[in-house]
């Protein structure tokens, strides 16, 4: 019996292609999207000790304000404004536009740095609301 596999080609996948940036920002909205799936756990995880009483909301509060908690809520808020931008992106596109290569290299290119700085301007708006 013959392999019939042999004479075609195989599917290519990520180590073929050159990351460009749209694929780049693609694969991070989806580990962004898994991220919050998970962080939200810590959302409802602080809202049930709210609900619990006055010892566990303390506890909760000193966890989430230690060093470790704030490097974790900064990054779920990253990831909140990341997957929000690629979102908002994704639903330009929905609607048909966006669709040119230059535009939406540069679109791609400016979502992270867009979502660093609406996380930082969170944190400092928090911070100075205190």
């Amino acid at each position: 019996m013959a392999n019939v596999t042999r004479s075609r080609p195989l599917s290519p996948h990520l180590q073929v292609y050159k990351p460009i940036p749209t694929m780049v920002m693609s694969i991070v909205h989806r580990i962004t999207g898994a991220a919050l799936y998970f962080g939200t756990v810590l959302v409802a995880f602080w809202l049930i000790a709210a609900a619990s009483g006055e010892a566990y909301f303390e506890w909760a509060n000193w966890l989430f304000g230690s060093l470790v908690g704030r490097l974790v809520l900064f990054g779920y808020t990253w990831a909140l404004m990341q997957h929000m931008l690629g979102g908002l992106r994704h639903f330009m596109w929905d609607m048909g536009h966006g669709y040119e290569k230059n535009f939406s290299t540069k679109l791609a290119i400016a979502t992270p740095v867009v979502s660093v700085a609406l996380t930082v301007l969170i944190w400092i708006v928090a911070y100075l609301a205190r």
